[in-house]
């Protein structure tokens, strides 16, 4: 198969020239998550399935709904409200016929459901913290009142008794059937902020802020399970293995880690969402008075540092399974095979939890948050959402058909597709993948058309035309057993078109300093790069910039040099030719060929003093097949080539007054004489200044008066040097 060569592929992406084949590859969840899916989920580790159908079952008046609940006859009922809206309704969606509101109550909203064996309802509202018990018929009634503010959570055992978790004083209250009840156990925190029963009829509670998870037995002893580190247990559930499955949100003050396991895959940065209680405080305060609950709006409060979700196994060990730095877990259940699902704000994600290491976004939905699930009969989920009131049913059947159409693909500049090619089960079903390009970013009616579909993972080339970016879409189908194909991975073939190397700019270098050679090196590399675990190379990075480098060179007389900025569009590493001309001359000599270095020095004494200019041919050949080899050449600015000394004349040396008087003329043919010295005696040599003060043209004029040290007989020596450190010496004798 062509997915062999991948890792090999994306270990030399970074050696091998950007006009070789090179190849696009999908397979990470985060080459998807930018993409359209429709009709898909997606794994954790990239791979793509048909999706459980998820469908709209009833679109509420109520901006939030908080619970559900089922009845024997598979009558399904959403509870909700929130301001802005009609208040605290539940709702009740017949297995027959049209949903409609089946009571409305005096409060905000309804946050806890539950049905007992008669079909009667029970609905938790807040803030006013009562409880109603509601016939089918939708006749309600105060069923109890625990004279608190929050009811987060309601669940009945097998003999008929009611547990109601509250909030404000951290209350469970236990009710029997004919509504008598008391408070069965009090928390250590303000808040019983979720509730489940295990098979055992043991609670499962969830606390906050400390972010407690506690089992209490009937007879109502409690012991904490763990401490997360998380300040709110949004939600808890029993697994039929009777592991506890708990969601934590918010950041606690002094949490204890929880024992270290694989984080979610990175996704997309959504905006901040709020919390389902309070604005997150930053201390936590011994006995806090909570504000009515926060709707679920832009405006309120929003619990910060994302999520987490725990399994605790039946012996009591707690492990951390999955995290999401800005994803807050409202919900979980299981599904037909006991895999827990969580929803989620803000993006209204469902996610499966497949493993300790792998999981699955199984669907969106149109709400932002997912706020409820239910496991309902026969292997299907229900769903509630907020910001948009709405009820879905997720599964369990798969869909039929499904797509995803990646982002388009940006290969650096014009490229030639080759072959694409795929890696998939497809278990009786079918993939269907088509490609598309163009030269704009966006795909518009300015690209081309959708290709043919490639079906077979052997692949064919792509006939998508040339361009710049390329784009693919897959259309998975179902066997007519209703199994899903799974797409593991594809890869597509393609090569840059080559482009001529670039030259920008040569500078001749200081004369008489080299480049030290490089340290040669009789072992040539064998050794490759890996890109890090789990990632590979997307597209290629155009080297556009013509950044000659900095240069260290050392003094060298004699020796003059250049350097030059160039570069490659396709990342080729081109080969210089350095030719050199004198300014009256016609024909260009080599000065050496085969540079791979963007810098050349040499010994310039072999050449005459004049004028002369350079030429630089960069050619991609090393990097390119002979007939496709491309080349550009730039020629430099006139340099020179002086290594003749200035020329000393008319040196006179005599003693006036006690005073040694010095006067000499210096010339050179090329370049200014630039310095001047003179030494007594051998002494010191002193610096000179010219008649006319600055010492900047191919003549000066000298005349100095120095103190005469003691002595009849004098030795005057005079040193000049020009622009390119020639120096010459002259001396002169004083008798008296």
């Amino acid at each position: 198969m062509p997915m062999v060569r991948t890792l090999v592929a994306c270990a030399l992406a970074s050696t091998a020239a950007a006009v070789e084949t090179q190849v696009w590859l999908q397979r990470d969840y985060a080459d998807y998550e930018r993409g359209k899916l429709s009709g898909l989920s997606l794994s954790s580790d990239g791979r793509l399935t048909l999706a459980p159908v998820f469908r709209q079952m009833f679109d509420s008046p109520s901006a939030y709904l908080w619970a559900l609940a089922e009845d024997s006859k598979g009558n399904l009922y959403a509870g909700g409200g929130g301001p802005g809206g009609p208040g605290a309704r539940v709702y009740v969606i017949p297995r027959q016929g049209p949903a409609r509101t089946l009571v409305e109550l005096e409060s905000l909203e309804v946050h806890a459901l539950v049905a007992d064996r008669q079909d009667r309802i029970y609905a938790g509202t807040s803030p006013d913290g009562r409880v109603y018990r509601i016939t089918p018929e939708g006749r309600a009634e105060v069923f109890y009142e625990p004279k608190t503010k929050y009811i987060w959570g309601l669940a009945l055992d097998r003999l008929g008794r009611l547990y109601v978790a509250t909030g404000d004083h951290g209350e469970i209250h236990r009710v029997t059937p004919d509504g008598r009840g008391a408070v069965f156990y009090k928390v250590t925190d303000p808040h019983a902020r979720s509730l489940a029963l295990d098979a055992g009829g043991n609670l499962v509670v969830g606390t906050e802020p400390g972010g407690l998870i506690l089992r209490i037995t009937p007879d109502g002893e409690g012991f904490v399970l763990y401490q997360a580190a998380r300040r709110e247990i949004t939600a808890v559930a029993v697994a039929a293995d009777g592991s506890i499955w708990a969601a934590g949100v918010g950041t606690r003050q002094a949490a204890a880690p929880a024992p270290a396991a694989p984080a979610a895959a990175p996704v997309s940065q959504p905006s901040p969402l709020p919390g389902s209680l309070n604005a997150p405080q930053q201390q936590a305060r011994p006995t806090p008075m909570p504000s009515p609950l926060p709707p679920l709006t832009a405006s309120a409060p929003a619990i910060s540092g994302g999520s987490e979700v725990y399994r605790i196994d039946r012996d009591g060990f707690p492990r951390k399974i999955w995290s999401h730095a800005q994803d807050i877990v409202y919900a979980i259940a299981f599904d037909a095979q006991d895999r827990p699902l969580i929803g989620t704000g803000n993006r209204g994600a469902i996610h499966r939890l497949d493993s300790d290491h792998r999981w699955t976004a199984l669907v969106t939905a149109p709400a932002t948050q997912v706020t409820c699930l239910l496991a309902g009969r026969g292997g299907t989920v229900y769903a509630a959402g907020g910001n948009i009131g709405q009820v879905y049913r997720l599964g369990p059947e798969l869909e039929t058909e499904g797509t995803v159409e990646t982002e388009p693909f940006d290969a650096g500049m014009f490229s030639y597709w080759g072959r694409l090619s795929f890696r998939a089960a497809l278990n009786g079903g079918e993939i269907l993948i088509r490609t598309r390009s163009g030269n704009l970013e966006r795909p518009q009616q300015d690209w081309s058309r959708w290709s043919e579909p490639i079906s077979a993972p052997a692949g064919a080339p792509v006939s998508s035309p040339p361009a710049r970016f390329l784009q693919w879409t897959a259309t998975l189908r179902a066997a007519p057993d209703g199994n899903s194909p799974e797409l593991q991975a594809v890869e597509v073939a393609w090569r840059p078109r080559n482009v001529a190397p670039h030259l920008e700019q040569i500078e001749i270098t200081p004369a008489n300093y080299r480049v030290q050679p490089p340290a040669l090196s009789l072992t040539p590399s064998q050794t490759i790069t890996l890109p890090p675990l789990g990632r590979h190379r997307r597209s290629p990075a155009p080297v556009l910039a013509a950044d000659a480098g900095s240069l260290t060179m050392q003094y060298a007389k004699g020796y003059i040099g250049a350097r030059w900025a160039a570069a490659d569009e396709n990342g080729d590493e081109p080969v210089y030719t350095v030719q050199i001309r004198g300014e009256k001359e016609s024909e260009w000599k080599l000065l050496k060929d085969k540079v791979r270095e963007k810098h050349l020095s040499w010994d310039s004494t072999s050449f005459p003093d004049g004028e002369y200019r350079l030429r630089v041919i960069a050619s991609d050949a090393p990097d390119n097949p002979p007939d496709q080899a491309l080349s550009a050449e730039l020629v430099s600015e006139p340099f020179l080539i002086d290594n003749t000394p200035p020329e000393i004349s008319g040196l006179e040396a005599s003693v006036e007054a006690g005073r040694i008087r010095v006067r000499f003329r210096a010339r050179d043919a090329l370049s200014p004489v630039v310095k001047a010295e003179c030494s007594i005696n051998g002494g010191e040599w002193l610096l000179v200044e010219p008649k006319d003060r600055i010492a900047d043209s191919l003549a000066e004029d000298y005349e100095v008066r120095l103190a005469a040290p003691g002595g009849w007989e004098f030795a005057v020596a005079v040193r000049v040097m020009d622009a390119y450190d020639n120096q010459a010496v002259a001396k002169a004798l004083i008798r008296p």
